[in-house]
């Protein structure tokens, strides 16, 4: 028997049972999460669940516009980018300098039909989304009206809850803390929830947004009650982008939070007691800034004079910068669009599930790497 080991064999070994180690642990998860959503939903009283229900019914109708969209998209893509353009076979590279020439002559005058053909695509698909998000519009009212308790869900009626007296209607009305659970069971957005915020966003009402030409860009708007933190009722981030279709961030504007007195989230107030011996007996107080989901209406801002920045800074400033836009993001393809989902954990196990076909592709191309790293030493 000899005893040399095929590294590459071993490797590969390894590689699969870690990978099937990864597979089990993410189905342990998804089995949780589903015991989560199931728990969840049963801790909600008859009335509150009644209301999700035709939330899901409303977010449904919502997907069925999506799909249609898409679908308006693609088609169009196709046609106007394969439709009526017809290129014949490339000429063989024994023909010579000419037809080198010829080639690219005929590929430029390929590119440049096809960025024009491109940036029609473009101008027609944003024109197409904001027909549909005008379609959207009266599904997200109808949603804001059952979340805040404007209009109730089918069955269910605030006189029902004021049988069990006007402390428990109040409690009830609605979908309580609606915002707050979904951007919490969203992975990017529970990392910059801290428990101080909590409190704060319980008075989140809603969340929209907006596209704006001008320059080109989104909106997002948060729609909050009158609270005891702040004054304002309505908190905005609006983001330039520089290419919109890549995309490409120029500057995010956040908005100026209006602090009641001891009330920041943003900072937190430290108390030191003087050194012995000190002739100042009194204790020494400073604030200091603070981790804090309300910091995402300060973005980080690019410098007017670019020298006035080194290269390490300028690392880690746009590290926050796409950290920034990932957020804003988030909140307006997934939060918004599929909040009832979020609140109730049914999309944390969409994310999962993508994730892990995320891993198997990734895997796919590991093995083919190491294959051809096998072969070239065969």
């Amino acid at each position: 028997m000899s005893g040399n080991v095929n590294m590459s064999d071993l490797g590969g070994v390894i590689n699969e049972l870690a990978r099937a180690d990864l597979l089990n642990d993410l189905k342990n998860k998804l089995q949780n999460l589903s015991r989560h959503h199931t728990e969840m939903l049963e801790r909600l009283s008859p009335d509150v669940k009644k209301r999700v229900e035709v939330l899901r019914e409303i977010q449904a109708c919502s997907h069925l516009l999506n799909l249609l969209f898409c679908n308006c998209d693609l088609n169009y893509y196709n046609f106007i980018t394969h439709g009526s353009i017809c290129f014949s076979a490339p000429m063989g590279l024994a023909a010579g300098f000419a037809s080198v020439l010829q080639k690219l002559e005929c590929h430029l005058m390929f590119m440049g039909h096809h960025d024009e053909l491109e940036a029609k695509f473009f101008e027609e698909r944003a024109a197409l989304e904001a027909k549909y998000q005008k379609l959207y519009q009266p599904l997200y009212a109808k949603r804001y009206d059952i979340v805040n308790g404007v209009g109730e869900a089918n069955g269910t009626t605030d006189e029902a809850a004021m049988d069990q007296g006007e402390d428990k209607a109040a409690e009830e009305k609605g979908v309580p803390d609606f915002w707050l659970n979904a951007m919490k069971n969203n992975e990017v957005l529970s990392e910059e929830i801290t428990e101080r915020d909590e409190g704060a966003l319980k008075y989140l009402r809603d969340i929209k947004w907006y596209r704006i030409e001008e320059p080109k860009g989104f909106k997002l708007e948060f729609y909050f009650d009158t609270n005891l933190y702040f004054k304002n009722t309505v908190l905005t981030k609006t983001y330039h982008m520089i290419d919109e279709d890549e995309p490409i961030l120029e500057k995010a504007i956040g908005t100026e939070i209006e602090w009641y007195p001891g009330k920041c989230l943003t900072q937190k107030l430290l108390k030191k007691k003087p050194k012995k011996g000190s002739k100042n007996a009194k204790q020494i107080t400073k604030t200091e800034d603070c981790e804090s989901f309300f910091n995402f209406f300060n973005p980080p801002q690019v410098p007017d004079d670019d020298e006035d920045i080194d290269e390490d800074a300028a690392e880690e400033l746009q590290n926050q910068m796409e950290q920034d836009y990932d957020i804003g993001s988030t909140i307006r393809d997934k939060i918004i669009p599929h909040a009832v989902s979020w609140f109730t954990g049914e999309a944390i196990q969409g994310d999962e599930l993508e994730g892990m076909e995320e891993h198997k592709e990734m895997g796919s191309k590991v093995r083919g790497l190491q294959n051809a790293s096998s072969s070239r030493f065969e």
